[in-house]
Protein backbone atom coordinates (compact mmCIF):
# COMPACT_ATOMS: atom_id res chain seq x y z
CA UNK A 1 0.00 0.00 0.00
CA UNK A 2 0.98 3.59 -1.52
CA UNK A 3 0.27 6.22 0.77
CA UNK A 4 0.49 10.04 0.34
CA UNK A 5 0.64 11.51 3.87
CA UNK A 6 -0.45 15.21 2.24
CA UNK A 7 -3.90 16.96 2.22
CA UNK A 8 -3.04 18.58 -0.56
CA UNK A 9 -4.88 18.56 -4.01
CA UNK A 10 -1.74 19.48 -5.82
CA UNK A 11 0.19 16.88 -4.39
CA UNK A 12 -2.39 14.26 -5.35
CA UNK A 13 -2.79 15.36 -8.64
CA UNK A 14 0.47 15.27 -9.46
CA UNK A 15 0.81 11.56 -7.84
CA UNK A 16 -1.74 10.03 -9.66
CA UNK A 17 -0.67 11.28 -13.33
CA UNK A 18 2.22 8.63 -12.41
CA UNK A 19 0.84 6.35 -9.86
CA UNK A 20 -2.46 4.87 -10.19
CA UNK A 21 -3.05 3.25 -6.84
CA UNK A 22 -2.23 4.90 -3.25
CA UNK A 23 -4.38 6.33 -0.89
CA UNK A 24 -4.16 10.01 0.88
CA UNK A 25 -4.51 9.62 4.70
CA UNK A 26 -2.92 13.53 6.02
CA UNK A 27 -0.46 14.07 8.33
CA UNK A 28 -1.41 14.97 11.70
CA UNK A 29 2.54 15.91 12.75
CA UNK A 30 3.21 19.81 13.76
CA UNK A 31 4.46 22.17 11.47
CA UNK A 32 6.06 24.24 13.90
CA UNK A 33 9.90 24.16 13.41
CA UNK A 34 12.22 26.45 14.71
CA UNK A 35 15.29 24.99 11.35
CA UNK A 36 16.60 28.26 10.05
CA UNK A 37 18.28 26.77 6.78
CA UNK A 38 15.32 25.56 4.35
CA UNK A 39 16.32 22.46 3.12
CA UNK A 40 16.53 20.94 6.62
CA UNK A 41 13.54 22.90 7.62
CA UNK A 42 11.56 21.34 4.46
CA UNK A 43 12.73 17.73 5.11
CA UNK A 44 12.30 17.74 8.79
CA UNK A 45 9.01 18.55 8.42
CA UNK A 46 8.34 15.82 5.42
CA UNK A 47 10.00 13.39 7.92
CA UNK A 48 7.50 14.41 10.46
CA UNK A 49 4.50 13.92 8.15
CA UNK A 50 5.68 10.55 7.06
CA UNK A 51 6.95 9.22 10.56
CA UNK A 52 2.91 10.09 12.08
CA UNK A 53 1.40 8.41 9.05
CA UNK A 54 3.49 5.44 9.44
CA UNK A 55 2.70 4.83 12.89
CA UNK A 56 -1.03 5.05 12.17
CA UNK A 57 -1.33 3.33 8.96
CA UNK A 58 1.87 1.47 7.68
CA UNK A 59 2.65 0.97 4.28
CA UNK A 60 4.75 2.89 2.27
CA UNK A 61 4.59 6.65 3.09
CA UNK A 62 5.62 9.80 1.56
CA UNK A 63 5.58 12.98 3.33
CA UNK A 64 6.40 16.42 1.73
CA UNK A 65 6.62 19.65 2.71
CA UNK A 66 7.30 23.02 0.14
CA UNK A 67 9.23 26.47 1.25
CA UNK A 68 9.98 29.34 -0.07
CA UNK A 69 12.84 31.14 1.03
CA UNK A 70 14.51 34.71 -0.46
CA UNK A 71 17.98 34.70 0.97
CA UNK A 72 17.84 32.58 3.54
CA UNK A 73 14.73 33.57 4.90
CA UNK A 74 12.02 31.42 5.14
CA UNK A 75 8.40 32.44 3.99
CA UNK A 76 5.77 30.30 4.85
CA UNK A 77 1.84 30.28 4.58
CA UNK A 78 0.70 33.77 4.92
CA UNK A 79 -1.01 34.61 8.15
CA UNK A 80 -3.42 37.89 6.74
CA UNK A 81 -3.58 39.51 3.19
CA UNK A 82 -1.34 42.13 4.39
CA UNK A 83 1.33 39.15 5.42
CA UNK A 84 0.20 38.06 1.69
CA UNK A 85 0.99 41.51 0.36
CA UNK A 86 4.72 41.77 2.40
CA UNK A 87 6.28 38.29 0.97
CA UNK A 88 4.72 39.50 -2.74
CA UNK A 89 6.46 42.66 -2.67
CA UNK A 90 9.86 41.05 -1.25
CA UNK A 91 9.76 38.36 -4.06
CA UNK A 92 8.82 41.02 -6.56
CA UNK A 93 11.55 41.50 -9.35
CA UNK A 94 13.60 38.66 -7.66
CA UNK A 95 14.99 35.28 -7.48
CA UNK A 96 13.63 33.31 -4.40
CA UNK A 97 14.38 29.62 -4.24
CA UNK A 98 11.12 26.68 -3.61
CA UNK A 99 12.18 23.71 -1.52
CA UNK A 100 10.21 21.05 -1.17
CA UNK A 101 11.95 18.25 1.44
CA UNK A 102 10.34 14.68 1.01
CA UNK A 103 10.50 11.63 3.06
CA UNK A 104 9.56 7.90 1.80
CA UNK A 105 8.71 5.53 4.57
CA UNK A 106 9.40 2.10 2.63
CA UNK A 107 10.02 -0.90 5.01
CA UNK A 108 10.86 0.78 7.73
CA UNK A 109 13.45 2.83 5.83
CA UNK A 110 13.78 6.58 5.14
CA UNK A 111 14.66 7.28 1.93
CA UNK A 112 14.81 11.57 2.46
CA UNK A 113 15.89 14.43 0.45
CA UNK A 114 14.87 17.59 -0.98
CA UNK A 115 14.30 19.50 -4.66
CA UNK A 116 15.16 23.10 -5.11
CA UNK A 117 14.25 25.31 -7.37
CA UNK A 118 15.28 28.73 -8.54
CA UNK A 119 12.02 31.16 -9.34
CA UNK A 120 12.35 34.80 -11.18
CA UNK A 121 9.40 37.05 -10.51
CA UNK A 122 8.58 39.95 -12.93
CA UNK A 123 8.24 43.55 -10.93
CA UNK A 124 4.80 43.68 -9.48
CA UNK A 125 3.36 46.64 -8.93
CA UNK A 126 0.60 46.90 -5.80
CA UNK A 127 -2.50 46.81 -7.37
CA UNK A 128 -1.28 43.74 -9.35
CA UNK A 129 -0.77 42.31 -5.94
CA UNK A 130 -3.68 43.45 -4.22
CA UNK A 131 -5.47 42.44 -7.15
CA UNK A 132 -4.48 38.43 -6.63
CA UNK A 133 -4.72 38.72 -3.07
CA UNK A 134 -8.44 39.48 -4.10
CA UNK A 135 -8.72 36.23 -5.36
CA UNK A 136 -7.90 34.53 -2.74
CA UNK A 137 -5.41 31.97 -3.93
CA UNK A 138 -2.03 33.12 -2.01
CA UNK A 139 -3.43 32.41 1.66
CA UNK A 140 -2.74 28.96 1.59
CA UNK A 141 0.64 28.24 -0.64
CA UNK A 142 3.90 28.76 0.89
CA UNK A 143 5.47 32.38 -0.41
CA UNK A 144 1.82 33.31 -1.07
CA UNK A 145 1.96 32.17 -4.37
CA UNK A 146 0.88 29.83 -6.37
CA UNK A 147 2.87 28.89 -10.13
CA UNK A 148 0.24 27.21 -11.31
CA UNK A 149 -2.56 29.11 -10.96
CA UNK A 150 -2.66 32.83 -11.61
CA UNK A 151 0.46 33.65 -10.11
CA UNK A 152 1.71 31.80 -12.78
CA UNK A 153 2.12 35.21 -14.74
CA UNK A 154 4.36 36.83 -12.17
CA UNK A 155 7.25 34.03 -13.07
CA UNK A 156 9.97 35.53 -15.46
CA UNK A 157 11.62 32.15 -15.39
CA UNK A 158 12.65 29.09 -13.20
CA UNK A 159 15.56 26.69 -13.54
CA UNK A 160 14.19 23.55 -12.26
CA UNK A 161 11.77 21.24 -11.44
CA UNK A 162 8.15 23.04 -12.35
CA UNK A 163 6.20 20.37 -10.50
CA UNK A 164 9.05 20.77 -7.49
CA UNK A 165 7.17 24.66 -7.63
CA UNK A 166 3.69 22.89 -7.34
CA UNK A 167 4.75 21.08 -4.68
CA UNK A 168 5.83 17.53 -5.57
CA UNK A 169 8.94 17.12 -7.41
CA UNK A 170 9.40 14.62 -9.56
CA UNK A 171 12.18 13.59 -8.23
CA UNK A 172 9.43 11.46 -5.61
CA UNK A 173 8.18 9.44 -8.76
CA UNK A 174 11.59 8.50 -9.79
CA UNK A 175 12.46 7.56 -6.05
CA UNK A 176 9.11 5.44 -6.10
CA UNK A 177 10.55 3.76 -9.47
CA UNK A 178 13.54 3.03 -7.67
CA UNK A 179 12.14 1.67 -4.81
CA UNK A 180 9.96 -0.84 -7.08
CA UNK A 181 7.07 1.11 -7.68
CA UNK A 182 5.10 1.03 -11.16
CA UNK A 183 5.48 4.43 -12.70
CA UNK A 184 3.41 5.64 -15.23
Amino acid sequence: MLVLASASPRRREILARFIEDFEVVPSRASEECHLRDPEDYAVELARRKAREVYNRVGGTVIGADTVVSINGHILGKPKSEEHAFRMLKMLSGRVHLVTTGYCIIHRGREHCGAAVTEVKFRELDDGLIREYIGTGEPMDKAGAYGIQGKAGIFVEWIRGDYYNVVGFPLEIVWKLRELGFRVM
